[in-house]
């Protein structure tokens, strides 16, 4: 079964830029409501697409350098990295099939 990996800066190169597959990756933070309903739909969608994408999750209370990086202004913040950059971002809890669709268009 595959689960949202935690991704720190010392791991993010490894995990997520030097991937072979897309990245989903979730800014996200203890306190916050809607990030609390996401988890568990990127559960699901970690163990539905497993081989096709990898889903990594970042504190940006504990990585602050990581969220500040990537101009994360609001989480829940979702991005898509394919091939070590960028290709896509969603901010606020959306729903699983708006988040698969997305990825679809990146594997």
């Amino acid at each position: 079964m595959n689960t949202p990996i935690d991704v720190t800066q010392s791991t993010f190169k490894s995990e997520v830029v030097d991937s072979d597959i897309p990245v989903v990756v979730d800014f996200w933070a203890e306190w916050c409501g809607p990030c609390k309903k996401l988890s568990p739909i990127l559960e699901q969608i970690a163990e539905e697409m497993d081989g096709q994408v990898k889903v990594a999750k970042v504190d940006v209370d504990t990585e602050r350098t990581l969220g500040a990086m990537f101009q994360v202004m609001s989480i829940p913040t979702v991005m898509i990295f394919k091939d070590g950059a960028a290709v896509d971002t969603m901010i606020g809890a959306q729903p699983k099939n708006e988040i698969v669709s997305r990825i679809h268009q990146h594997i």
